[in-house]
């Protein structure tokens, strides 16, 4: 393997970013991130997260139990037996495969890896966050570009952005905060026009609750274009948040890449239990799909009868426009111990809502038609 030589400023360069990287980047996170939540959150009615409200299914709470027994030991095992699984189900080889704690850490390790002074990541404006604020740890540069008016990735624009120094590309597909979908046709036009030298970093969190026959995984991509890395994680629909566990699959090239600024055991015996329980139940999926989204089909038909303007949503969470400065609204929420999304910059507007148990979307929709009566909304 070829070795590349430092001259002191580099290395105390390299050094300082990764120090800055785990001593910096959670407190620029916690700024950010979705599941940062305040103190005496637990007795709260919790829609700010865009969790899954039934947490694991019964047998990745066994699975966690089971992990007892093995709890004195470091789970390298279990680390090869979940990166073996994970290759197995989207036909790639353990190589191709990296695990972390949460997507979060997947995130850290690509700009870690790919930027630099000098390099730049292009995003949508606004997306998750979390890979912007590591970008500016490793003193790379963030390039917005904003969405369409259809609150969607602005995908031509977003290739215009790319040029020489474009070392990543990040796509949220489904988006946070907007809960809309890049589609396959327009996935295939994009990654065709973007440099080769750039990785496109796909992050599908929310992929397991789309209903649009137009989108596909970017795992179509994975090994016909080698600059293409998808980005998942047991947070969200196998109701692990709590737990920890993301993963990225891509070329070889690239996920060693990565792998080099992974934390050390960077996962754990229960929640890597609990996710091999996870994979092999065939109908914790779509049993949670359904429950989800039918009950944002539920709420979004309620808004629609209200008249408010919100964004359809292809995930777990529904943005409503509440026809003025959001922050009031979710301090007024908080009031009534419901925890509602956080203001988007960009999208001053809009409230974001995490789906929850269909008794929380109850008490959440007359707090609504409390707080943000449908005459003020409509008059905004």
């Amino acid at each position: 393997m070829a070795t590349t030589k430092l001259s002191r400023r580099q290395f105390a360069g390299r050094v300082g970013a990764a120090v800055g990287a785990v001593l910096v980047a959670p407190e620029i996170i916690r700024g950010v991130a979705d599941a940062r939540q305040p103190r005496g959150a637990e007795s709260a009615i919790q829609l700010n997260a865009n969790e899954n409200p039934y947490g694991p299914s019964e047998k990745a709470l066994a699975a966690m139990t089971r992990s007892q027994a093995i709890a004195a030991r470091y789970p390298d095992a279990y680390e090869s037996m979940m990166v073996e699984e994970i290759a197995k189900l989207h036909g790639v080889q353990p190589a191709n495969v990296v695990l972390g704690c949460g997507s979060g850490e997947i995130l850290r390790m690509a700009d870690m890896a790919f930027l630099a002074p000098g390099k730049n990541v292009v995003v949508a404006e606004p997306t998750f966050e979390a890979v912007l604020a590591y970008a500016r740890v490793a003193r790379g540069e963030g390039i917005k570009v904003p969405q369409t008016a259809d609150f969607r990735h602005d995908l031509p624009a977003m290739a215009a952005a790319c040029n020489a120094n474009t070392a990543l590309v990040y796509i949220c597909n489904p988006n946070n905060p907007t809960g809309t979908i890049v589609t396959r046709d327009e996935m295939a036009k994009f990654i065709a026009a973007v440099p080769k030298s750039a990785v496109i970093m796909v992050d599908e969190a929310y992929h397991h609750f789309v209903e649009d026959p137009r989108y596909s995984s970017a795992f179509e991509w994975v090994g016909k274009a080698p600059n293409v890395v998808v980005v998942r994680t047991f947070s969200k629909i196998y109701g692990m948040a709590g737990m920890r566990l993301g993963y990225a699959v891509g070329s070889r090239e690239i996920i060693a890449g990565m792998r080099a600024h992974a934390t050390s055991s960077n996962s754990n015996a229960a929640v890597l239990e609990a996710a091999l329980a996870s994979l092999a139940d065939p109908t914790h999926v779509p049993k949670y799909k359904k429950m989800m989204n039918d009950t944002r089909h539920w709420l979004c038909a309620q808004l629609k009868k209200d008249g408010r303007r919100f964004i359809p949503s292809e995930t777990n969470f529904v943005m409503i426009d509440v026809g003025g400065d959001v922050l009031p609204v979710v301090q007024a929420f908080r009031k009534k111990n419901i925890l509602v999304g956080r203001k988007f910059p960009s999208m001053s507007n809009w409230l974001r809502i995490s789906i929850g148990t269909q008794k929380e979307m109850d008490a959440f929709l007359a707090g609504l038609r409390e707080i943000v009566p449908v005459a003020a909304a409509r008059a905004a």
